[in-house]
Formats: structure tokens, C-alpha cells, sequence
């Protein structure tokens, strides 16, 4: 009667409908108040590690997972009747986990256990599990006073509803504009592949005899880096500036609204601002320490980052046969790859032949099968489209396992089962494509955590990855670019975290780390998108299955640190605006946004001809969750130091050694959060972490 709540390995998706949020998620409420209720009359000899610590676990699990459902589903099939069951429950829900850490009662059952011998002799895992359990407790308020526990429920209550609102204004202003061109001519310059999906796009909104142009990336960015049509370019440049700015879903003062909640909880509790609120447990500890990584590194490589700027305005100039002048903004991606092309004779588009994403993902199963020890295999899939009353099976390529179709959200996604000889270890869904209903990004969630268990079996891990990449036209296959691959193999790593996991305890498996190291994963993956050795196993040409050409191969690797400093440069900054918001709230919380942005953060980007609109009105990553990526884009730098790193022991030892590989998978991949990040990292690496090589390999030492 209750489809969110079954506890089935599997969903039937079809089940899943908008009509059974409400009634679903209330009764799951109900049953996890039941008990948590149960659970704070635990005293004496009940008081042991499975009533206490695994009993407070499973109290919410049910809850968990149904919740988690509603949220991917308001993530990859949004709808009104979606949207207003998710908004309703939200503050409920939000008011539910909040009130767990500000109980007293609660809080005193884990005191209370914690004084137990029984507590203080646990050892490994179970030790970590206790003081990570009441390391969460302390962080979020347990010992505060009753009138400022109100005041954190309200303040959550707050950040649940505002941050949801920013990331529906997102959505639906980049979903708001569209531009349909009837003159080819005019598209001078686009991939053929962009063409086609244009056509197809204009095609499916009633206009074949135009061309369709969208603000989802595989549309618009094409036009951004390809387009010879200077005016086209600026019109898409300044409609992408918009997203999050324009109308009704101008995000300017709720960006103010989240920081300035962020900040006063952060005081409440104790810290100085968000970014040391957020910090605390990651490997920076600091907000200041993760500001000096950002600045140290922008320091380091800004002479080779203002030379770039130069060399890019001077090949514009010799380019269009005028004086040497600052670039305008929708200029940026155009020049950079005229001159890319010129300089490495390199073009991204020329690569897609050779990156069919059936062919991709297939290869990277085959590859990190080898070195990890694990095999990946498809299984068939149906969609049941309820409205409908259709039935669609879809079935899987080779290599698959025989089976009733896995039931899927949307007649794109794809189903796998990931095994270790006889072991199931996980299974996964991929949703690889753009629409309309789906938030824009790509990303890799879970649905279930399993892991060892205590008869000796092992509980398959259940999860997902999703994308944004250049859609199929037509029947053929989807010809991916080779930034699309790499975030393939991203997300594959954030996958196989979660997989991979040997963990006990759930709240400790899988990618639950520090938020500083989590990144590691996924990124130390994307190396192998460019070595020749494992190229060869997954970049194919579609039609010939030849593997790419030496002379396309030398192109790309004498064009991989192509404006690497510019390239970096973005991403410090970034993370600098990030840190800039969260650290100085208080300074910040009447200025204007785009003034910081163009003035305080102007040194960290390319100059150009216009005063921009500020990054934070669109910045999914910073403000569509309560805490998210906030205080903590940082992470994605500091985790780059940590993979480049970790795999320079692949480069001395071999790209495809799976001695390494089987290293990496026990002693990162395995490990979730059983041990600090920091003793994980050197139970890999033998020493501690020598931050230079992510330099030497973007040619920035």
C-alpha cells in the first residue's frame, strides 16, 4: 500500500507516482517517530552497541530511502504535481532529522552509552562508529540551550525551503528560453553533431524547418565555442547570464536570505562562520585553512594564468586584423578553440567518432574491471509509462545477465549489476541525457547501502549516475566529446565508491566521507581518458571499431594543458567566491553581488569588456541544498592534489597494473569513512600528500 516504503533491493518506478508522496512519506514519519520514541526509553542493560547505535540507525532507514526516492525523482522527472508533494513535505520532513540531534533525550541515551565499559572498549570500526555518531550530536547543537535548539530548527526549517525555491528558479529559467533559427547560414562554424541535435530539438517542439537553441549544455555550448556568427554567440552569452536573474526567478535575494542563515547558524554553534562550521570534520578544519590552499595555488600559476590572457587577446587581434584589445565574454570559448585548433591542430569535435557512449561506458567497464577486480554487466529494462498504459522493454548489450526486465524511471536509463566472481556486490542506473524535467549537471546518488554482514554475507549496494551529455539523434548512437567522457569516468568513480564499499556501518560507508576527500575517487578515474593504454580499450571509432589514430592521439595530449593555468584559475575561482560568501557574510550581507563579483573577484578571472552578472544567482552547487557544496567547492581542488598524487604510483608502476588497482580499491575504495581521510590517503600512498603534482601535471609547476 505503500510504494516508497518497500523494501524490495528494486523500485517498480511505475509505482512511484506524485499521488503517493504525501500519504507515503507521513507514514513513514510516523513509524520513525514510533521508533525514535522507542528508542529514548533505552536504559541499563539495554544499552548496548546494536540497541544504541545500529538500533538509532535503522530507526530512520525507512524514512531515509523514501525520502531519498522523492528527492530523485524531483532531480531527473520534475513536474507541478511532483514539485507541490515535495514542497509540502519538505519543512516536515526538514523539522524531523533537525529535532533528532537537538533531543535531549536522545542525546542522553548516547551519553549514557558512551560511559558504558562496553562503549569505551569498542575498537575499529565500531569506535569509529561512536565517536563519528557523537561527533554529529555536538556539531549540530545537542548541548545547546533550549531557546537556541528552537531557533537551529527554525534556521534549517528555512535553509530546506529557500534552497529548494533557488534550485526550482534555476530549473525552470534555463528551461524559460529557447531560440529557434531559420537561417542556417547563420550557424556557420557549429559540428555537424550540434546541427543535428538542433534540428531534432526544433524538430520535437513543432519547428522542422528551424533549428533549436537551448540553455541545457549540450546545446548552448557548441554555439558558445563554434559559432562564427558573433551577434549568435552574444544573444546566447547573455541569455545564459540570466538563468537564476531574470523575472520571477531572479535568485539575487534569496542568495542573501542562505548566506545570512548559514551565518547565524554557524554562530550559533559555536564557529566564527559557515566555512568553519562546515570544515570542522573535513580535512582542512578550518575555513582559513582551505582560503590559503585556494590563494596559495592561485599565486603559483597567475603569471602563467595573466600570460594566457595576453597570448589569447593577441591571437584575436592577429585573428580579425585589428589592434590588440580586451575580449569580449562571448568571445572567450570561440578564440580559445580557433587557436587550440591552430596551435595542436586539435578539435574536440574531431574526437567524437571515436567516443560512442555505448562503446565509452563499455570500455571503462572493461578497464576498471581489470584493474579493480570486478566485472559489469548489463541487465534488461522496461518502462511502464502509466498515463499511457504502454509497456516498453529495452534490452541490454552485451554483456549481460538474463533476468525479468529491472523496472526504470524513463525509457533512457539503463540498469547494471556490478560482481566480483560470484558476488554481488551492487547494482546501478544510468540516466545519461538531457529534458526538460531533469536539473542540468551530472551526478552520481545512491538508494541503498549495503556491505558485509554479520552471518558473512554480503548486502548488494544499490546506485546511480545521471548526465547531461550530447543526446542520440535519431536512431544512431550518442557521439560523446572527450570532456563528456571524462565526466563519464567522473561519475563512474563516485559509483564505484559507493559499490566498492566493505563497510559494516552504513553511516560510514561509501562515499559518506570528508567532503575535502570524497572528490578523490571520481577524479583519479579521469586519468585514464588520457593515456594511450587505456584509450585503446575504450576509444573505438562507432562505425570500424578502429582505435583512435596516433596522429589524433599525439593532438590531444599536446593540447591536454592547453590554457591549463586560465583553466585552473576558473575553478579557484569559484571556489573562492564560495569562500569569500561563507567566511565573510557579515561583510558581504549588504553588498551587491555582482560588484563583488566584478570587483573583489575581478584579478581571479579573464578580464573582459563587460561588468558580468554574478556567478552566485545560477550556482547550483553552492545554494540548491542547505549545505551541499557551500563552504566546500574548495573540495574539488583540494581532492585534484590528493588523485594527481595517487596516480603518479599508476604512472610509475603501470597505467593498467592491477596490483595498484587492487590497492586502490581496498585501501581507498573499500574504506568509506571507517578511518580518517588523512591515514586512508597514507595507507595508499606510504607518505603523506606532495601537493606539487597536480601542478606538474597541468605543466603549472
Amino acid at each position: 500500500m505503500h510504494p516508497f516504503l518497500k523494501d524490495d533491493f528494486l523500485f517498480n518506478w511505475s509505482e512511484l507516482q506524485p499521488a503517493t508522496i504525501e500519504p507515503d512519506i507521513r507514514e513513514a514519519l510516523r513509524r520513525a517517530r514510533v521508533n525514535v520514541d522507542g528508542f529514548k526509553k533505552l536504559s541499563g542493560p539495554g544499552l548496548t552497541y546494536d540497541n544504541v547505535l545500529l538500533g538509532f540507525e535503522n530507526a530512520t532507514r525507512e524514512l531515509g530511502r523514501g525520502w531519498g526516492l522523492v528527492t530523485h525523482l524531483d532531480a531527473v522527472l520534475n513536474s507541478p504535481a511532483l514539485r507541490t508533494a515535495y514542497n509540502a513535505l519538505l519543512p516536515e520532513v526538514t523539522a524531523f532529522y533537525t529535532s533528532l540531534t537537538l533531543d535531549a533525550e536522545i542525546w542522553a541515551v548516547f551519553k549514557a552509552y558512551a560511559a558504558t565499559a562496553e562503549a569505551q572498549a569498542l575498537t575499529g570500526v565500531r569506535r569509529r562508529f561512536l565517536q563519528e555518531s557523537m561527533a554529529d550530536f555536538e556539531e549540530n547543537g545537542a548541548d545547546l540551550p533550549a531557546a537556541q535548539k528552537q531557533r537551529l530548527a527554525e534556521l534549517n526549517a528555512l535553509l530546506a525551503a529557500k534552497t529548494q525555491k533557488y534550485s526550482e528558479n534555476v530549473l525552470d529559467s534555463t528551461n524559460d528560453w529557447e531560440h529557434f533559427v531559420t537561417d542556417e547560414a547563420s550557424l556557420a562554424g557549429l559540428p555537424a553533431s550540434a546541427l543535428a541535435a538542433a534540428k531534432q530539438s526544433a524538430t520535437g517542439k513543432g519547428r522542422p524547418e528551424a533549428w533549436r537553441i537551448t540553455l541545457q549544455q549540450p546545446s548552448i555550448f557548441p554555439v558558445l565555442q563554434y559559432a562564427q556568427d558573433d551577434d549568435l554567440r552574444r544573444l546566447c552569452w547573455e541569455a545564459l547570464t540570466q538563468v537564476g536573474h531574470k523575472d520571477k526567478w531572479d535568485n539575487t535575494s534569496l542568495v542573501s536570505e542562505i548566506l545570512a542563515l548559514r551565518d547565524e547558524k554557524a554562530r550559533l554553534l559555536g564557529k566564527a562562520h559557515f566555512a568553519d562550521f562546515t570544515t570542522a570534520r573535513r580535512m582542512a578544519r578550518h575555513g582559513a585553512t582551505a582560503l590559503a590552499f585556494i590563494e596559495d595555488m592561485a599565486k603559483r600559476i597567475r603569471p602563467k594564468f595573466e600570460a594566457e590572457m595576453s597570448e589569447l587577446e593577441a591571437y584575436r587581434a592577429k585573428m580579425a586584423g585589428d589592434a590588440v584589445r580586451v575580449l569580449h565574454p562571448w568571445e572567450f570559448g570561440y578564440y580559445s578553440e580557433q587557436m587550440r585548433r591552430e596551435l595542436h591542430g586539435f578539435d574536440d569535435e574531431a574526437l567524437r567518432p571515436w567516443f560512442p557512449v555505448d562503446g565509452v561506458i563499455a570500455g571503462m567497464f572493461k578497464l576498471f574491471g581489470g584493474l579493480f577486480g570486478i566485472q559489469v554487466v548489463g541487465r534488461d529494462t522496461v518502462y511502464v509509462d502509466a498515463a499511457a498504459g504502454t509497456r516498453q522493454v529495452i534490452r541490454a548489450a552485451a554483456p549481460r545477465v538474463e533476468g525479468d526486465p529491472v523496472s526504470v524511471w524513463h525509457p533512457e536509463v539503463r540498469f547494471y549489476e556490478v560482481r566480483d566472481g560470484d558476488r554481488h556486490l551492487g547494482s546501478f542506473y544510468t540516466d545519461w541525457f538531457p529534458r526538460e524535467s531533469k536539473r542540468g549537471g551530472a551526478w552520481m546518488n545512491f538508494l541503498r547501502t549495503g556491505g558485509p554482514r554479520r552471518d558473512g554475507s554480503f548486502a548488494p549496494h544499490l546506485g546511480l549516475m545521471c548526465g547531461n551529455f550530447t543526446p542520440p539523434v535519431g536512431d544512431k548512437q550518442a557521439l560523446l566529446t572527450h570532456d563528456e567522457v571524462t565526466t563519464v569516468f567522473h561519475e563512474f568513480g563516485h559509483l564505484l565508491h559507493h559499490v566498492l564499499s566493505e563497510v559494516e556501518v552504513e553511516s560510514l560507508s561509501g562515499v559518506r566521507v570528508a567532503w575535502d576527500f570524497v572528490e578523490l575517487p571520481s577524479q583519479i578515474l579521469e586519468n585514464w581518458c588520457w593515456e594511450e593504454e587505456s584509450l585503446a580499450l575504450f576509444a573505438r571509432h562507432h562505425e570500424t571499431d578502429a582505435t583512435l589514430p596516433s596522429e589524433l592521439l599525439a593532438k590531444l595530449e599536446a593540447a591536454a594543458n592547453f590554457r591549463a593555468a586560465s583553466t585552473c584559475m576558473r575553478q579557484l575561482c569559484f571556489s573562492k567566491l564560495d569562500l569569500d560568501l561563507h567566511i565573510r557574510a557579515q561583510e558581504l550581507k549588504d553588498a551587491d553581488l555582482d560588484q563583488h563579483w566584478n570587483d573583489d573577484l575581478g584579478p581571479w578571472q579573464t578580464r573582459t569588456t563587460r561588468r558580468l552578472p554574478s556567478m552566485a544567482r545560477r550556482f547550483n552547487h553552492l545554494f540548491s541544498d542547505a549545505t551541499g557544496y557551500a563552504a566546500g567547492y574548495y573540495s574539488y581542488k583540494w581532492a585534484e592534489a590528493l588523485e594527481a598524487d595517487a596516480f603518479t604510483r599508476f604512472l610509475k608502476e603501470g597505467v593498467l597494473n592491477p596490483k595498484v588497482g587492487r590497492e586502490l580499491r581496498a585501501k581507498i575504495l573499500a574504506k568509506g569513512n571507517s578511518e580518517p581521510a588523512e591515514a586512508v590517503f597514507r595507507d595508499f600512498m606510504g607518505r603523506d600528500l606532495d601537493s606539487e603534482a597536480v601542478l606538474v601535471r597541468d605543466g603549472l609547476a
